[in-house]
């Protein structure tokens, strides 16, 4: 409140110094012209009405107006009609009486209605009074007419400076609001900027134009492209050893406006103090501008990265010592089986230790492909030939042939149709065998399984679709991750390890290929393994 009063003392100064500075300048030119002219008829009271109106020049000038009442101020307007009424009188032909203008401007402005109704009574009674006492003041119109102009450019002035009032208050309300506003958007960004220090992931914000706009320190942090000595960081692939150009980094591909999903990379060569990054950058909502600008997030990932291959190695070792015991025992067992001297409740146990022996060796192997796929660095070694993938599916079918009239399932093998390609047709075997195991495994019985080569252009495709139950929208998302086994698979009899689909997905990208369902509960599902007919086309 205290600032406001001071800015409209100080506006009230201003306005009284302008007023009689304009007026003073206006007079001294009415009295040049009215003694050059020789309109003055009483030089004394002329003298004394001209020193009465400068001294009130003098006094807004000097008095200090923004420290005292604003009643204080209203005795300038009344110096001024005085003035300019003595003046008028010694000059009766000069028409001085129009510098009664600018008192009644500067009363309308900051006086009010009062102001407007006390000027234009002061001068209607000087008006009246000189065109009854001096002879040369005649009763005219101008003695009705002047009053009349004095009170509307009063009232013009009031009614131009409470508009001008309104719109400065309007305008300190719009200010302060916008402070506020401005203030509150500062609190907000230093909350943002704190919460996004705090957080141990990297998040930057990249303009279309390929620029930071916000950036947190562990962002800073983590993509640091520069050691301590100021060399420059190389930046590897996943597997930690392909060595990515600067310019196809997760970086630069995100600021060159490329979209992604948890790109992996290695910051720093193999044996030193490296770190591993999943990367992920994804497209913003346009602005108001229109702009379209991305944001890059960061994470950390090495710690869980070296658990994954300490695991891994962990499991191919283990599963790698059971390989060759297993083998040895399912021989043996083959062996004693092969007995005719042996007892049948012997043999009833020799089968089922057999059975389970079996289904071991078959999980090892699993293990080991997958470790096989998935061990970076490494990939899968194809040995690619042209072959008949209709034969590869016959084989497979032949082999599982016996399985599926156990469990009562018929296999439609009517879609298999010659189809050549250049593939490695033991690890495509390997997939139609996981994809027909499956669907034997988890249909009920009296159910069928359809399987079917495809080929086009550029592509073979093998289908392999079965009547089951189907698979839920949330599983299918995670089908194909390993040791994922459904709660329709937990809850049936039949074993599984969880990696068959894995192992399948892993081949068939090997390949430059692809698996994809369609399915739905109470529907079925329908695989369908998509292999390029010349892998070697793509590279």
């Amino acid at each position: 409140m205290a600032p406001r009063i001071s800015r409209v003392r100080l506006g009230l100064r201003r306005s009284i110094v302008a007023n009689q500075m304009l007026l003073s300048a206006a007079a001294l030119i009415g009295i040049l012209v009215s003694i050059a002219v020789g309109h003055v008829v009483d030089p004394t009271l002329f003298l004394a009405g001209a020193s009465l109106l400068f001294a009130g020049a003098i006094a807004a000038v000097l008095l200090p107006w923004d420290r005292v009442s604003q009643l204080w101020a209203a005795l300038l307007p009344i110096v001024d009609v005085v003035a300019v009424a003595l003046m008028r009188e010694s000059a009766p032909l000069a028409g001085l009486g129009l510098l009664w203008a600018f008192p009644a401007l500067w009363i309308g402005t900051v006086f009010g209605v009062w102001g407007i109704v006390a000027i234009s009574v002061s001068v209607t009674i000087v008006m009246v009074h000189q065109a009854v006492v001096i002879d040369l003041q005649r009763f005219t119109a101008s003695t009705l007419l002047l009053p009349f102009v004095v009170a509307a450019l009063s009232t013009i002035a009031h009614f131009t400076a409470r508009r001008s009032q309104a719109q400065r208050e309007l305008l300190e309300k719009q200010s302060a609001e916008l402070r506020r506003a401005v203030e509150r958007a500062r609190r907000q960004e230093d909350l943002v900027t704190e919460v996004l220090d705090a957080v141990d992931f990297g998040v930057t914000r990249v303009t279309a134009a390929g620029e930071f706009a916000v950036t947190n320190a562990a962002h800073a942090r983590l993509l640091n492209t520069t050691d301590v000595l100021g060399r420059e960081i190389e930046v590897f692939a996943a597997d930690g050893s392909t060595l990515i150009a600067a310019d196809a980094t997760p970086l630069a591909r995100a600021r060159a406006g490329e979209v992604f999903e948890g790109e992996m990379v290695w910051y720093g060569g193999p044996g030193e103090d490296r770190r591993a990054l999943s990367v992920t950058a994804r497209r913003l909502p346009a602005a108001e501008t229109g702009e379209i600008s991305a944001v890059i997030v960061s994470r950390d990932v090495t710690v869980e990265e070296q658990a994954r291959r300490a695991r891994e190695d962990l499991v191919a070792s283990v599963s790698h010592e059971l390989r060759t015991p297993l083998t040895s025992i399912i021989g043996y067992l083959e062996l004693a089986l092969d007995d005719p001297s042996i007892a049948p409740g012997t043999r009833d146990r020799l089968t089922v230790a057999e059975r389970n022996a079996s289904r071991l060796l078959e999980l090892v192997a699993d293990i080991l492909a997958l470790s096989a796929t998935s061990r970076e660095g490494v990939g899968v070694e194809l040995e690619l030939r042209s072959a008949d993938v209709a034969a590869v599916v016959r084989a497979a079918i032949e082999s599982i042939a016996p399985r599926a009239v156990d469990h009562g399932v018929h296999i439609d093998a009517s879609g298999v149709v010659e189809a050549r390609a250049v593939i490695d047709a033991r690890r495509v075997r390997q997939i139609v065998d996981n994809l027909l195991s499956n669907a034997i495994k988890y249909i009920p019985r009296d159910a069928a399984v359809s399987v079917a080569v495809q080929q086009d252009l550029h592509s073979v495709s093998i289908v392999v679709a079965d009547d089951g139950p189907g698979i839920s929208l949330t599983e299918q998302g995670r089908l194909f991750e390993r040791f994922f086994r459904g709660d329709a698979v937990r809850n049936s009899s039949a074993h599984g390890s969880g990696l068959g689909l894995a192992i399948s997905r892993d081949l068939a990208r090997a390949h430059g290929g692809e698996i994809t369902v369609r399915t739905a509960p109470g529907e079925g599902a329908v695989f369908t393994v998509r292999l390029p007919r010349n892998p070697r086309e793509g590279e």
